[in-house]
């Protein structure tokens, strides 16, 4: 990582531009005066003093008591607690506060319209959502086990125990072994079958529809477009079946 790398990553963390250079600078002197500092980080030695304090106030640098007076960097795994502490807390306040003048559930909309969704964990969350608010049918397209996520898995064996038609249709037969004690259909595509999926699919209740992607765009990785309860949610929602069941005649020819 080169030094503007690092100075961008402590940003990141909270730090100011000119905290971030300083810190990246004593971390380079192991120790220094606010001259040597400037000198090596081009950060104008006024702005140093009042930097270097406020690193101290936060607990990553010590003030060397000398004439001149010299500033000492922290422990780099000290500095690192202390940073990763003040992210959580800082993490923390912001979603208290979010939560507390949300006005209304975060349900992300009717599905009535065509939403886009970029992110693993973003289209993993919308599809175990969109399987617990299904009321009678789900089909999970799940290319592989590490497709079906914890959070989804769980999702899916709670609907079918609701009495939800779950099917998963993969190409990997470790899920029969994981949902062979629940109450969902596992579907392996078959060698004259090949299952060479685009990406996961979800369909429920014969109107609500998502579609995902993987991408090289990292670290997003993968992009979804959902719909719900409108005209080409119905549609796609035929497309999917129709392919099921397509599937399934030639699985058992």
């Amino acid at each position: 990582m080169s030094e503007r790398e690092a100075v961008d990553a402590l940003r990141t963390l909270g730090l100011s531009n000119y905290e971030a250079q300083v810190f990246v600078a004593l971390q380079q002197l192991g120790s220094g005066t606010a001259q040597e500092v400037s000198e090596l980080s081009e950060v104008p030695r006024s702005q140093v003093y009042g930097a270097a304090d406020d690193l101290s106030d936060r607990g990553l640098v010590e003030v060397v008591q000398a004439s001149p007076k010299a500033y000492r960097p922290v422990a780099l795994q000290t500095a690192r607690e202390l940073l990763t502490e003040r992210l959580e807390r800082e993490a923390t306040r912001a979603f208290d506060s979010l939560e507390a003048i949300r006005t209304t559930e975060a349900d992300h909309g009717d599905g009535q319209d065509v939403s886009v969704i970029r992110g693993r964990h973003p289209v993993s969350d919308r599809i175990a959502a969109l399987v617990r608010a299904a009321d009678h049918t789900v089909v999970f397209v799940s290319p592989t086990g590490e497709s079906t996520t914890p959070a989804i898995a769980d999702a899916l064996r709670g609907a079918a125990a609701d009495g939800v038609d779950v099917t998963v249709v993969t190409a990997d037969d470790s899920l029969e072994d994981r949902f062979a004690t629940d109450a969902v259909a596992v579907f392996v595509m078959s060698e004259d079958n090949p299952a060479d999926f685009a990406g996961r699919a979800l369909m429920a209740d014969d109107r609500t529809v998502l579609l995902a992607a993987e991408t090289s765009d990292e670290p997003v990785g993968e992009e979804a477009m959902w719909t719900g309860d409108s005209s080409i949610g119905r549609i796609l929602a035929a497309f999917m079946q129709s392919g099921m069941e397509s599937g399934r005649e030639r699985h058992t020819d």
